[in-house]
């Protein structure tokens, strides 16, 4: 068989994305394997190199955690004004606050509902001291707003050159007004026709928008801040790209997802990959651990067995390795280029089962190497702290649409592990993966991102069944809310991330700063 017959019969096994294995052909033509690395190096992303299992293994101090969410840190100000009374004259604008008095209460006030919030915080928040202004020159000189990722600002009154300061410091900026929690503000009737139109029938800001304004709700400047938290713990984030990075039928994804999200991907080969597999084996201590772990895994209430319990240890053995890697590039995030059939003859198992365990433990972990996709995923998991389900859509009809993919991690929720079969990787048969038995009844947030980086998106589900379907072993049947012609017409890309719960308005709120289109179907 000559080379190219060997790259087209290789080229049309069966997968379960119809683009196949990572070495298939892209629109360019130009066999996958050349188009990511140059000399053996990926393209575009630092290598891991020198890796050895004896360095990697006395890195690990603690199976049992991923590395936690980076905290947001957000500066509180209180813009003001304070008044003399002057006879026969306005001497006054609209709000409650006109003494230095009373803005120190509302300093105390605003101290004593962060504190409340941060403690009601389902994500890390950090609030630094309050700072109270009357002029851009104070907003200026203040120091510590440099360390900070967001600003809150409560408009109590105060210049229109101080939000213009606050939002040229170039940070997320929210707006808190007061109607009846507190001390009307002066900016609840100013804020629309004297900053966002300036005094115009337009939108004059760029940086801000009416997104941007909560009144009086706890819970509205909440969930923007848990939005944030996420997008703190996205744009930059590191992953590491075993095999290189790649795209579903996108070339150009990896080099988006930098440009976009500034995304910074370390790359480990499959050489490499083998090489520590190989000195893993050869520890004994690693492989007694593999062995304990899965017969604590295969032990746990609502586990069945259902494949070989060789591809179970290998399996465990196999996630050493990756959290390894992870450890080495000190990041939480890493996924598979190959998964589909590179990785079974080096691990001697499938990567379905690892993936799953880690993103239980609180890791990022990605199958197909598909850089369309991750981004979304990184994104909708560090805004809802739990793990994503990154799956293959099907065609929506009578409003459902089955979702499915042999990875699923079983902490849907964060908290509680969901029963699970574990049977092999159905497209090959081998190895193993889990069939999580999604929770029937359960509200998911579901992302679709488009190939070019510029549209997402996002359905809100009910999982109404989880079938067993000849398909990926992890499938859920969701019914959505709104039309399938229009969910068909609209859902672009390919790979969907779904999570448990409802963080679309997060995900929507987050995905405006980086340029891309926010399109939520309902």
């Amino acid at each position: 068989m000559s080379e190219h017959e060997h790259e087209l019969d290789y080229a049309h096994r069966p997968h379960c994305c119809p683009c196949g294995e990572s070495d298939l052909q892209g629109h360019t033509g130009v066999p996958r394997r050349d188009f990511l690395t140059v000399g053996g190096l990926a393209v575009g992303g630092a290598a891991l190199t020198g890796l050895t299992w004896s360095a990697l293994a006395a890195d690990q101090a603690d199976l049992a955690a991923a590395p936690k969410r980076v905290p947001l840190v957000v500066k509180p100000i209180l813009s003001y004004f304070t008044w003399k009374r002057q006879e026969q004259t306005s001497w006054r604008s609209w709000g409650g606050i006109e003494t230095e008095a009373q803005a120190e209460a509302e300093v105390r006030r605003i101290q004593a509902e962060l504190e409340k919030l941060r403690f009601a915080a389902d994500f890390p928040v950090e609030f630094l001291p309050v700072l109270r202004v009357q002029n851009a020159g104070q907003l200026s000189a203040a120091k510590d707003i440099a360390t900070a990722d967001a600003l809150v600002l409560y408009g109590a009154g105060g210049p229109q050159d101080v939000l213009d300061t606050a939002t040229k410091i170039g940070k997320p900026i929210i707006f808190f007004l007061r109607h009846k929690s507190g001390p009307l503000s002066f900016y609840y009737e100013a804020i629309s026709p004297w900053y966002f139109r300036h005094n115009t029938d337009q939108l004059a800001t760029t940086v801000a928008d009416h997104s941007d304004v909560v009144v009086d709700s706890s819970e509205g400047l909440l969930w923007r801040l848990r939005a944030l938290c996420g997008l703190r713990n996205t744009i930059g984030s590191r992953i590491v790209a075993v095999g290189g990075p790649s795209g579903w039928a996108t070339p150009q994804a990896p080099d988006l997802a930098r440009k976009k999200w500034k995304l910074d991907i370390r790359t480990a080969s499959y050489a490499e990959l083998g090489k520590l597999i190989q000195q893993a084996r050869a520890d004994v201590v690693a492989v007694d651990n593999a062995r304990r772990r899965a017969v604590e895994y295969l032990k746990a209430p609502g586990v069945t067995l259902e494949t070989d319990r060789k591809f179970v240890e290998n399996a465990f053995l196999l996630e050493t390795v990756f959290r390894g890697l992870m450890h080495k590039a000190d990041c939480r995030a890493l996924t598979i280029n190959g998964c589909m059939g590179t990785i079974m003859p080096i691990a001697e198992t499938t990567a379905c089962l690892p993936i799953s365990t880690l993103n239980d433990a609180g890791y990022l972990i990605f199958c197909e190497s598909d850089f369309v996709a991750i981004p979304a995923g990184i994104l909708l998991s560090s805004i809802a702290g739990r793990p994503f389900f990154m799956n293959d859509p099907t065609y929506p009809h009578d409003g459902v649409i089955t979702l499915a993919h042999c990875t699923g991690a079983r902490k849907m929720d964060g908290k509680n592990l969901e029963p699970a079969r574990v049977l092999t990787h159905f497209e090959s048969d081998y190895g193993a993966a889990p069939k999580v038995e999604m929770r029937r009844g359960q509200m998911t947030t579901n992302i679709a991102a488009d190939f070019a980086a510029k549209r997402f998106v996002g359905v809100r589900g009910e999982i109404v069944d989880a079938p067993f379907l000849p398909i990926c072993r992890n499938q859920i049947d969701v019914r959505f809310q709104c039309d399938s012609l229009r969910l068909a017409e609209r859902m672009p890309g390919f790979h969907w991330m779904t999570c448990y719960g409802d963080f679309t308005k997060e995900f929507g709120y987050a995905l405006k700063r980086v340029g891309i289109q926010w399109e939520f179907l309902g």
